[in-house]
Parts: structure tokens; sequence; C-alpha cells
């Protein structure tokens, strides 16, 4: 089995910053490709950002370009997620994925494993 706990949610201003964690643990060389997605409110989860096993490739919804960036650190199996100019938009409960090695959906946010979500709110 796998276990993705996320910690570093809390309420931020807006144009603030907070950092996301994401440790996994149990099977964890189940794990290849590893990302965010988020969900707000009344709306449908939506993919966030990606990161290869290598960090060689990343990718970002064009709504956080420029704004966060995903990182891991494979020694310690966790994964970041750097949020700067915070906007009340970006208010969500923010989920950790992994994928599978092999799987290419992490391109665009489809993963096998998940955690359980971190609160992020932005006060406007």
């Amino acid at each position: 089995q796998v276990q993705l706990v996320e910690s570093g949610g809390g309420l931020v201003q807006a144009g603030g910053s907070l950092r996301l964690s994401c440790a996994a643990s149990g099977r964890t060389f189940s794990i290849s490709p590893m990302g965010w997605s988020r969900q707000a409110p009344g709306k449908e989860r939506e993919f966030v950002a990606s990161i290869s096993q290598s960090s060689g490739y990343r990718y970002y919804a064009d709504s956080v370009k420029g704004r966060f960036t995903i990182s891991r650190d494979n020694a310690k199996n966790t994964v970041y997620l750097q949020m700067n100019s915070l906007e009340s938009e970006d208010t969500a409960v923010y989920y950790c994925a992994g994928g599978r090695p092999g799987s290419a959906g992490y391109k665009s946010g489809i993963f096998d494993y998940w955690g359980q979500g971190t609160q992020v709110t932005v006060s406007s």
C-alpha cells in the first residue's frame, strides 16, 4: 500500500506564499511521477502541477504557471508545491497524488494514488 500525507496548508493573505509538502510511505517503489490537484468549493477537482521521477519534466496548469513551483526530494520520498502570489481563486483543498512507474497520465493529472488533502485558504 501507498500512503500520501500532505502538510503545510493554512490561511494566508492574497499575495502571500505557502509551501505544501507531501510525504509518501509504504510501497514507495510503486510511485514514480507525483503531482498536485485541487478542489474548490462547488467545483470539480482540477490538475495543478506534476513532476516526473527524475524531476526532468514538470507540468503546470495555466492558472498557476509562473506562480507555483513543484519539486521533489526522492531521498525523502517527498514532493513539494511552492505557491507564491496567492490569489483568492487559489482557495481549495489541495491533494497530493502519485502515479505508477511508466504511467504518462501524470502530465494531465491522472494518478493512481491520492492523499487526504490539505486546506488552503487565501483571504482577499
